[in-house]
């Protein structure tokens, strides 16, 4: 038998391998995953509890695909991107709990976090069920941590993401104002509560943008962005008592598409 037929086979085949390859390495040429990824870590502002279209897997976490950082992750597809932050979440929970996929090659790194820490589930629970007075009250005692151990709380979790991730471009945001005042809504708090709250949310983001600027992270103040989409506002961006009632007092898609992530964006870049 003819040794021809065989060479030619060979030779077919080994062109074959060759076109193969050349096209997937083409393939991998034209979408390379750049070096260094993105981490978005925090509490429920980060989480995205209130946008819905959550991701089934995160469980109680409630990561939603509309919150800001899986939008960013969704503009920037050639970076590798985890996603830990967790409704509910302290400084200590994301110290603790959400800094595994950290390493020297992260390149960006976002959080939110304090206000769990500050108590301000229960002052809105305060607020909704008591008079001006007993908010006031329950709010001045949130502003003592705040104005307290909460800086410390967030050195500890500061130091953690610059242990974890030391050459990372650290984004840590603000929360923006709840409410807009004066204003007048069906259902809604007392302009004294209203105004209350909002000042906890200054003395938050204050302690925050001072104690993220000593550990060299940037600071990304989303109050302006909010600014006239408060609850009672004409065009809200958060939402007032909602059912699942765990969604009250947290952005919608629309605050997360059009306060969070174009502040992010702004500030994710040197």
């Amino acid at each position: 038998m003819s040794t021809r037929p065989r060479r030619r086979a060979a030779f077919l085949l080994s062109a074959l391998l060759l076109a193969a390859s050349t096209t997937a390495g083409t393939a991998a040429h034209a979408a390379p995953v750049r070096p260094g990824g993105y981490v978005a870590l925090g509490d429920s502002y980060s989480s995205g509890l209130g946008a819905r279209s959550y991701d089934s897997g995160s469980g109680e976490c409630r990561r939603s695909a509309r919150a800001y950082p899986a939008l960013w992750a969704d503009a920037h597809r050639d970076r590798t991107f985890a996603f830990t932050a967790c409704s509910g979440a302290t400084t200590k929970d994301v110290a603790e709990g959400q800094l595994a996929p950290l390493d020297g090659r992260t390149a960006l790194v976002s959080v939110t976090a304090g206000a769990n820490d500050a108590g301000f589930a229960e002052v809105m629970t305060t607020c909704v069920l008591s008079g001006d007075q007993g908010c006031v009250r329950r709010i001045d005692t949130a502003r003592k941590y705040i104005e307290g151990p909460l800086a410390k709380d967030l050195d500890r979790m500061y130091d953690a993401i610059r242990g974890h991730a030391p050459a990372a471009r650290v984004v840590v945001l603000g929360y923006p104002h709840l409410f807009t005042v004066p204003g007048g809504c069906a259902g809604g708090l007392s302009d004294t509560k209203r105004a209350a709250v909002n000042a906890a949310v200054d003395a938050v983001d204050k302690v925050t943008a001072e104690r993220a600027a000593r550990h060299g992270f940037v600071f990304a103040d989303v109050r302006n962005r909010f600014a006239g989409h408060g609850i009672c506002g004409s065009a809200p961006w958060i939402r007032s008592i909602t059912f699942p009632v765990d969604e009250s007092y947290h952005p919608d898609a629309t605050g997360q598409g059009k306060g969070y992530f174009p502040e992010f964006t702004a500030t994710a870049r040197p």
